[in-house]
């Protein structure tokens, strides 16, 4: 099935409300990291362009329900909006029922969930907010896995739905890397648990030729492999289920590989002493941080030969500088592949940004949740939704 495109609609006179991402870190009113405003500026200059009045609709943060509080304002989202797009874009508070945008060609909506029955999808909210527009374009893929009244309900209201260009672009790449990869396929799974990407790690055992562990993820599998992990991260109840992927993936002809050599210390601190260690060196006490010198140079060689590359997390505590050797080295091998590249996450898109090396990687996932429902191969509500409304629309026509 397909979905209806932005780009395919006419759009001059009428009144576009955009649902974009625009759930940017703020710390003391400030924002830290625009790359989620950044990356919806071709959606909203495209609109603009084509001559349509412009309404942006986004979350920011997990406020209350129903209430308004100031710290999950997008009020520094609205501002950095105007400075990047180089025209005011005024923050529209009170929305809901209808307001008057004549002398404004493009104004941001207050945040969608200070709406009373937005996270429940509540049908009068979702009919609300369609009759605010001509046409509703959801572009907001990284939170296309969410049944919500401004991703989901509306789309079933408005008198015409359709996906914007940021969303078809990050379904179109993720499902390339998915569906028609290039051999040898690599990726590379960080993060804190085995738990939280269980059904992500299946996933690619089944696709994958090579799959990378770091993080505390990889150290259930070195425990799996017998070998103490002091007083690292790890699940010892999913023990069985690393074992279970490994052998899986050499019926498969394919590998599991986890950290031959790692970065230890007796706590995680800025001013904590590191030393490397190799797997079957690690003290009861010492807590494992990183992934060690050996090991990084064997996964730059492996990421160095592949010609699809898919990186979700990173491989050690990079925050601290003693334990950011494994993410950096992973940072640049991705960038400096020959391999087309995706790389998703929200520490992930952090690391990308520490180390400058976006403009090098092939595709940028705005995704969270979504990206790894993706490519887990759940079905994303939203997607589903506008999916339905081109179907309807073709029988229709």
């Amino acid at each position: 099935m397909r979905m209806l495109a932005m780009s395919d609609l006419q759009l001059k006179g009428k009144r576009i409300l955009i649902r974009e991402d625009l759930n940017v870190p703020i710390k003391n009113g400030k924002i830290t990291s625009d790359a989620r405003i950044r990356a919806t500026l071709p959606t909203i200059q495209f609109a603009l362009k084509a001559g349509a009045s412009v309404m942006l609709m986004s979350h920011l943060g997990r406020p209350e329900e129903g209430h308004y509080e100031a710290q999950f304002s997008l009020a520094p989202v609205a501002e950095r909006l105007s400075t990047l797009l180089e025209q005011d874009v005024p923050l529209i508070q009170s929305w809901i029922n209808g307001f008057a945008m004549e002398a404004h060609p493009i104004v941001l909506l207050e945040n969608v969930r200070f709406l009373t029955g937005e996270k429940e999808n509540s049908s009068d909210l979702a009919q609300k907010m369609a009759r605010l527009c001509d046409i509703f374009v959801m572009d907001a893929f990284a939170t296309s896995h969410r049944t919500e009244a401004s991703t989901c309900g509306i789309i079933d209201y408005a008198p015409t739905s359709c996906a914007g260009p940021l969303l078809i672009n990050e379904v179109e790449a993720l499902t390339k890397i998915m569906n028609h990869p290039k051999r040898p396929v690599v990726a590379i799974v960080g993060g804190s648990k085995v738990s939280t990407k269980l059904n992500l790690l299946e996933t690619l055992v089944q696709q994958v030729d090579s799959l990378m562990v770091g993080g505390g993820i990889a150290n259930t599998f070195i425990a799996a492999e017998g070998y103490t992990v002091g007083k690292s991260l790890y699940e010892p109840d999913l023990i069985d289920e690393a074992e279970r992927l490994m052998v899986t993936a050499k019926k498969r002809g394919a590998e599991i590989i986890y950290p031959t050599d790692v970065i230890v210390a007796e706590r995680l601190s800025e001013d904590s002493e590191s030393s490397a260690r190799l797997i079957s060196q690690v003290d009861d006490g010492e807590k494992i941080y990183d992934i060690g010198p050996d090991t990084i140079k064997h996964w730059v060689s492996v990421i160095k030969k592949a010609k699809t590359i898919l990186w979700n997390g990173p491989v050690g505590a990079f925050e601290f500088e003693q334990f950011s050797k494994g993410t950096r080295a992973i940072a640049k091998a991705v960038a400096d592949s020959n391999g087309f590249s995706i790389a998703g996450g929200g520490d992930t898109l952090a690391a990308i940004e520490i180390y400058d090396v976006a403009n090098k990687i092939d595709y940028i996932s705005t995704g969270g949740g979504a990206f790894l429902s993706f490519l887990e191969g759940k079905q994303l509500p939203a997607i589903a939704a506008l999916e339905k409304f081109a179907a309807k629309q073709e029988k229709v026509t």
